[in-house]
């Protein structure tokens, strides 16, 4: 999907509540109080059948939040992340517009390291809340179009359009990754606010040398603030050096 038509697209789940399998959700607007901020907006997204099979009812103590992104569009990412029985899940999904959906209530847990996670997938899953940005992730240059390393065919921008894509050194074998836009800063950071606040999760990030390293499983399990996909995968790239994290201290 081109980047200059994302836009219509995301409108187009925010009005329908439509994923993209066809499932078909209930879209309620609300605010939140979040000190010393404005009110933050969310949007409740629960599925109409009320299919509440992808994430565990289960409340365990939260030290650490992890940022992701999900590789794909709106209405595939609510797709992925709310299959039936599938614990595989996030409770906030942030779209390019700074619409934070949130897919269930965040006390509760689902899996989202995956396998070999530093310091257990389960365990790391259980005291962690999640929070996908809706983003295509890594780029290859493909004459002078953008293309999205999933499928060649798939025309992200073109080379000359870089207000959509940041070229950077080498990361885990790729050289270009799709940009955030300001909207999901702004979101993302109100969002980190509000569940730090409320979970009593320190506002750390990890010192920029150690950004991008591996958690051993100690590291992992003594970690308390906010971190990424690639800290517990080496395998992983989510959330990348395209992301600024200035925009969120």
């Amino acid at each position: 999907m081109r980047a200059s038509d994302i836009s219509l697209y995301e409108n187009k789940f925010h009005r329908f509540g439509i994923d993209a399998l066809g499932k078909k959700f209930i879209l309620k607007n609300f605010e939140v109080i979040v000190p010393d901020m404005p009110n933050l907006p969310v949007t409740l997204c629960r599925r109409e059948n009320k299919d509440q099979s992808y994430f565990v009812k289960s409340i365990s103590t939260k030290t650490k939040i992890v940022l992701h992104f999900t590789a794909g569009y709106l209405g595939g990412d609510i797709a992925t992340l709310t299959q039936p029985g599938n614990l595989v899940s996030v409770p906030f999904v942030i779209a390019r517009s700074g619409h934070i959906y949130n897919l269930w209530p965040s006390n509760f847990w689902s899996y989202h390291l995956g396998p070999g996670a530093s310091g257990g997938n389960t365990l790391m899953s259980k005291t962690s809340i999640a929070i996908e940005i809706s983003n295509i992730g890594p780029l290859i240059k493909k004459g002078d179009k953008m293309v999205t390393s999933y499928s060649t065919f798939d025309i992200y921008c073109n080379y000359s359009e870089n207000e959509y894509f940041e070229k950077i050194n080498n990361y885990r074998g790729f050289s270009h990754f799709a940009k955030f836009s300001p909207e999901q800063y702004l979101a993302l950071r109100s969002l980190l606010k509000y569940l730090t606040w409320k979970y009593k999760i320190p506002y750390t990030i990890l010192p920029k040398e150690k950004r991008y390293d591996v958690f051993t499983d100690s590291e992992a399990l003594e970690f308390t603030g906010i971190c990424t996909h690639v800290n517990f995968r080496s395998d992983k790239y989510d959330i990348g050096p395209a992301f600024d994290w200035n925009k969120i201290q």
